[in-house]
């Protein structure tokens, strides 16, 4: 806990954080990271982005790999805007709930010292993106990118599920459907049950010949990413070859899975589904519709508001007007308020 600070927020708690002033939000994802500078009165004024994901090591997301990355697109969107020293701060990333206790412990302390920040919320990117697309409402959202998460909300807890990362989890996601369109290319090439000459051919295309595909994978730290970008070429695939498709439906039935798990069995809880990989288009999603309307036939699908990223202004609005509403719990939703930061 940084000096000075105090967690704040609960299930069903206002969180106030002082009145107006600047905002600063940030989503931190496989991808990369994308960032927001604005103000309470007027939302997002100005983004930045870099394409490099922040890393991962023996103390989960890295809080200096964060900070290297972030402070060049602050200083630029500070001299594009002339926000600085935004008051408040959210940070959303992907796998805060698991690998975020370094950055719990260090990032409200070192955003107050380099940019005077004095609030700062932490939330996992399932939280960012549940309000970018439904706001303040019960229901649930699935999260899909280069991975995966479902959660879901009464509005007095949390629920997710998946999220655990690509070696244990994240099914259905744009990694485990690329990882899954290579398996079937490895096996045409090998010549073994369940191969795919199509994606065999589209793989070789992409990243040459399959001898030399581990080479290629295995030491990237972006493994996720790589697999992911082989997901559009399963896609293209999916209307004239039955591996391609049946890739694809098996991904639906994964994320209408842990949508089922996550959302309110009662009232009119509402679903919507954010994040790159449903620009993947019909070959996923018409799929992905039959499984919701037959594991959730109560629940209203709705499209998305916004991403992640509005999310995070969202958040950030809220806590500087002192109007948000959202449960907390530690791993997934914290707030933490520095007083006098340098």
């Amino acid at each position: 806990m940084t000096a000075g600070a105090g967690p704040r927020g609960g299930a069903g708690t206002r969180t106030a954080a002082g009145s107006g002033g600047g905002i600063l939000a940030v989503d931190s994802g496989g991808s990369g990271l994308r960032v927001v500078l604005g103000t309470a009165e007027r939302g997002a004024l100005a983004r930045r982005s870099s394409q490099v994901p922040v890393r991962t090591g023996p103390r989960g997301i890295d809080p200096d790999h964060l900070m290297a990355q972030l402070m060049p697109l602050v200083r630029a969107l500070e001299a594009e805007t002339g926000v600085l020293r935004p008051a408040t701060a959210v940070v959303g990333a992907a796998g805060l709930g698991t690998l975020g206790d370094a950055l719990r412990a260090e990032l409200p302390g070192t955003l107050a010292r380099e940019l005077g920040v004095r609030t700062t919320a932490l939330a996992a990117d399932a939280v960012t993106a549940y309000v970018g697309a439904l706001g303040p409402r019960p229901g649930a959202v699935v999260a899909a990118g280069t991975g995966l998460i479902a959660i879901g909300t009464d509005l007095t807890a949390w629920q997710r599920a998946d999220g655990w990362g690509h070696l244990l989890g994240d099914c259905g996601s744009g990694a485990w459907i690329g990882r899954a369109g290579l398996e079937a290319a490895l096996r045409a090439h090998d010549g073994r049950p369940g191969g795919s000459a199509a994606l065999l051919a589209r793989a070789e295309e992409r990243f040459g010949p399959m001898t030399g595909l581990p080479g290629l994978l295995y030491p990237r730290p972006d493994r996720p990413a790589v697999l992911a970008s082989f997901a559009p070429q399963v896609a293209a695939c999916a209307q004239d070859d039955p591996v391609a498709a049946g890739v694809l439906r098996d991904a639906a039935r994964h994320m209408a899975e842990s949508a089922a798990a996550v959302c309110p069995t009662g009232g009119e809880p509402r679903i919507a589904l954010t994040g790159g990989l449903f620009g993947l288009g019909d070959p996923l999603l018409v799929p992905l519709e039959g499984e919701l309307a037959r594991r959730l036939p109560h629940a209203l699908r709705v499209p998305a508001e916004g991403d992640p990223l509005d999310g995070a202004v969202r958040i950030a609005v809220g806590l500087a007007t002192g109007t948000l509403v959202l449960p907390g719990e530690g791993s997934l939703f914290s707030v933490e308020s520095v007083v006098n930061p340098v």
